[in-house]
This record gives structure tokens, sequence and C-alpha cells, in this order.
């Protein structure tokens, strides 16, 4: 079965956004790329947008492409309890039709803060995906607690790998890999270069090779989210071009 291929809509700007008119200005392009689905980012959504979300959703099938839901959202909230907002977010991914609703982890302390979740999740036929972000929330250490967690209690819950967080946490992407592959199921590919006192994501054309050893430690099947920059003046050729990159790799 071929690979499934991900345009995250942040990886166009959020000012390329914003002068499209909305990401679902953004679709014609992802589709015509040949990509399989798209990220909605809720960050990007306009209040009138939020009202819509069955709309977008319907042109994104229309489009030939199925959608997953990201909300800049913690699982946990910093006394270790599951964000309130869950269901709320839920519900907003399964207006818009989405596979999955994306949320980092958050403050996560106990496993018997989970309680709740399966309740919430039965309620909505979407699934959730917890990422690794780039707070000190999201080292290695507590997704690894995370994972240790979900498998105990048989929750219906995985995670995103952001190949290039790790970084700004100062963990080494490499071992989180090789501890983490099991549970993830959904990749955000993306590469970063030092930059000042940190780091910048970059195109994969522009970073080392390092990247693609590191996909290689990841679940074959997993979607591949590319959220690493987009740009130049033939926008639906670039995406095109690493769409089909990492089809193939």
């Amino acid at each position: 079965m071929p690979r499934e291929i991900i345009v995250v809509t942040a990886a166009y700007g959020t000012d390329r956004v914003q002068a499209a008119g909305g990401q679902g200005n953004l679709l014609p392009i992802i589709a015509e790329a040949g990509a399989d689905g798209v990220e909605i980012r809720r960050e990007l959504l306009s209040a009138a947008e939020l009202d819509t979300l069955p709309a977008l959703g319907q042109t994104i099938i229309q489009r030939g492409l199925f959608a997953c839901y990201s909300a800049p959202e913690p699982l946990c909230t910093p006394d270790g309890k599951l964000n309130p907002a869950l269901p709320a977010l839920l519900g907003e991914a399964a207006q818009l039709n989405a596979r999955w609703l994306k949320v980092s982890l958050g403050h996560f302390h106990t496993a018997a803060s989970l309680a709740p979740l399966k309740g919430w999740l039965a309620q909505y036929s979407v699934a959730l995906v917890v990422e690794n972000d780039q707070t000190e929330c999201g080292r290695l250490d507590p997704m690894q607690r995370f994972q240790a967690a979900v498998t105990a209690q048989a929750l219906p819950v995985t995670l995103t790998f952001d190949m290039a967080n790790w970084l700004w946490v100062g963990d080494a992407p490499h071992e989180a890999a090789r501890q983490l592959a099991p549970l993830v199921s959904y990749i955000h590919v993306k590469a970063a270069v030092p930059h000042h006192y940190h780091y910048r994501a970059v195109a994969l054309d522009d970073a080392t090779a390092e990247w693609r050893d590191l996909l290689r430690l990841l679940p074959v099947d997993a979607p591949r989210g590319i959220e690493f920059p987009l740009e130049g003046r033939d926008l639906t050729a670039v995406t095109r071009h690493y769409v089909n990159m990492l089809r193939e790799e």
C-alpha cells in the first residue's frame, strides 16, 4: 500500500495562509500536488471558519483528501488533570470529518489522570494522537511515561512523532524514535538546523541526510506529514516535489 502523505497547512506559513484567505483556499495546491491528506491547524482558523467546519470538511473530501485536525492545546493541564477542552476539540474534529485530533502532551503526572479519556473518545469517531512539542513536557522521559500508561490501560491513543522537536528540548531524535516507535501512528517530517541560540526548521533539500536515517526507525505505515517550510513561486510544484520524495523514501 502506498505511503500516505499529509501536508500541514502551517508549512506554508501564517502570512501565506492569511493571504490565501484561509486554509481551505490552499486545498487546490495540496490536492494537485498529489498529497493524500491535509492537517488543518486550529490556530489558523478564523472565528467564522470555526463555525463552518462541516463545510470545510466536505470541501476537503471533494478535493480527494482526508483531514486531520491539530489544536494548540495540551492533553494535560498544569495540575496534571485532563484538559477539559478535549471533548469540545474532539467534537470540532468530528465536524471536520477528521481522522484524528492532535494535541501536545502537556503536564502528564500519573496514569490515573487518564481515566475519563476512554469515555470521551467513545463519544466521537475521531482518534487521538499526542505529539512531542518544543517544551519540557515534550521531552522523551514524560513521553515514555505516557506511552507506558497508555499501553497499560489499553487506551486508544497513539503518538505523533515530530522528528525535529527533540532538538529544541535537548533530546536525541534517534533515541526517541527507538523508544517510542511502537506507539507512533503519525510522523511530522521536519528537519532543523542551529539558528542563533536555538533551531529553525528547513526544507529537506537544505538539510543533512540525518532525517532519512531517523525516518527508517519509525513505522513504515505511519502517514507522513510535511511540516517543514514550503516556499517558492510555484507552490504546487514545490509541494509535489516533497510529496513524491516522502512517498518514495
